[in-house]
């Protein structure tokens, strides 16, 4: 019997062995060629680049193989590559599309399969769509085959990152940094920067290991300890992590406290408006911190609120000038350099951000919960049953929730999930409590996002909000 595939927010991604096989590369590969052939100008050909998990290498030999063998030319990268240097290089060399072997910031055991747009982005919704089509429809497209060219696509990309921030002023201010590769495939390519502009600065985590020892390649609490760890120990004034494909963020301050996702939009959002004021709307997704509202009203800036996943905001970009858009996971982008998440980048922007103002990470971080309101974040992954969690999903949907833990429920909206807003306290001008239960849609999970106005309070509001799907409360 053949697998299902399932595409997800990004493209698709399996478990090594299990759904992640050659076969099923050779489907989704042959369901690319297929939208290619029938949407795209097949001449322009198609970028293929892959990260530095297991198998990364030969499957995307195999993409390309199949892509070449339905008449359509292939660039194919000659070395483990960040995903937004594979968009990069389909926006600069106007390729029909991209492929980026790459299961992000997954554990070891998975990986997978992204398509970028020919606009050098993640695949817009419609083009899922019509990749999932073909894919529905199982030809195995044929044609004069075309050539395969091993490239380097990180060398042009490097050089158009460091063009968009300013590394004259990063190496003068001489601030440190410790960075971390996560084992992925960022591995060399922010320590090489820095090394080229003279930037102080440790790397770890750099070393090829497809096993990821001890860590999801994600930019968050507990996997950041090592570089919480090397910060303090070398005294560093601020430590950058990219996930495994390094199109995700993460950051740490001075003192090794973890700064998230929301903290690091903040931060640079609040100084592409005051310093540099370049146009354009700001928009989040449904589950990002709310003070990115305050950041923008206070700016007079309209502000977009999406579904998850960055192929929504990227969609966007197509519409609009677009200042900056981003998600939960650490996914930041800009319209004026490419409609992608950037993780390299925003770690060159923050040194950048830093280096404009004098001070370091924590610093910037504390700046912001004084003007703008002290807020608070957290993330709980519950691996549950499937029934357990589609009965939350429908109590957490029903008129009769009146109260989730000991705060009455002042609204609902189900934008992409379900978000309670609760009478908890602000603290002042502190962030409205929020509870966001929401299904994943490739994994078997749920996951439970809040926001408040102290660390307390979202211990609270995470733990409440797991009784709620447990049905215990």
């Amino acid at each position: 019997m053949t697998q299902a595939i399932k595409f997800g927010t990004d493209g698709w991604r399996g478990i090594i062995a299990d759904d992640f096989t050659f076969e099923n590369v050779r489907r989704v590969a042959s369901a690319i060629a297929s939208y290619v052939l029938r949407y795209e100008d097949p001449k322009r050909g198609v970028v293929v680049g892959y990260d530095a998990r297991f198998a990364s290498p030969r499957a995307a030999e195999v993409v390309a193989e199949v892509v070449a063998g339905a008449g359509i030319p292939v660039k194919l990268a000659n070395d483990y590559t960040p995903t937004p240097a594979v968009s990069y290089a389909v926006k600069v060399q106007g390729a029909a599309g991209g492929v980026m072997v790459t299961s992000s910031h997954n554990p070891w055991n998975w990986n997978g399969v992204k398509f970028k747009g020919n606009f050098g982005g993640s695949a817009t919704p419609a083009i899922m769509k019509r990749i999932e089509q073909e894919m529905a429809a199982g030809e195995a497209p044929n044609g004069a085959k075309a050539k395969i060219e091993e490239v380097d696509l990180k060398k042009a990309y490097v050089a158009a990152v460091c063009g968009f921030v300013d590394m004259d002023l990063i190496s003068k201010t001489k601030f440190k940094f410790a960075v971390d590769a996560m084992y992925g495939s960022g591995r060399g390519v922010v320590g090489g920067i820095f090394s080229a502009h003279g930037v102080p600065y440790v790397a770890i985590r750099q070393e090829l290991n497809p096993l990821f020892p001890g860590i999801n390649p994600e930019p968050i609490e507990p996997h950041t300890e090592m570089l919480q760890e090397t910060v303090v120990r070398e005294k560093c004034d601020a430590g950058l992590a990219t996930d495994g494909d390094a199109d995700r963020i993460g950051a740490v301050a001075e003192d090794g406290s973890f700064v998230d996702s929301h903290k690091i939009y903040c931060v640079i959002l609040r100084w592409l408006l005051e310093r540099k004021k370049w146009p354009g709307d700001v928009v989040r997704a449904f589950n990002t911190t709310r003070m990115i509202d305050r950041v923008a009203a206070k700016h007079g800036r309209k502000l977009h609120e999406t579904s998850i996943g960055f192929k929504y905001v990227a969609d966007l970009m197509m519409e609009r000038e677009i200042l900056m858009g981003g998600e939960e996971s650490g996914g930041i982008g800009y319209s004026r350099f490419l409609p992608e998440r950037d993780g390299i980048l925003n770690s060159l922007l923050l040194a950048n951000v830093m280096a404009e103002e004098g001070k370091p990470l924590g610093q910037l971080v504390q700046d912001l919960q004084r003007e703008f309101g002290s807020h608070y974040y957290g993330r709980s992954d519950l691996h549950i049953p499937e029934d357990v969690k589609q009965n939350a999903i429908r109590r957490a949907r029903a008129e009769g929730t009146r109260t989730l833990g000991r705060y009455g429920v002042l609204k609902k909206e189900h934008l992409d999930g379900i978000k309670f807003f609760l009478d908890a306290p602000t603290n002042g001008n502190g962030a409205e409590a929020w509870v966001l239960l929401r299904a994943s849609g490739t994994e078997p999970l749920l996951r439970l996002y809040t926001e408040a106005s102290s660390p307390e309070l979202v211990r609270e509001l995470l733990a409440a909000g797991e009784a709620f799907v447990r049905n215990a409360g």
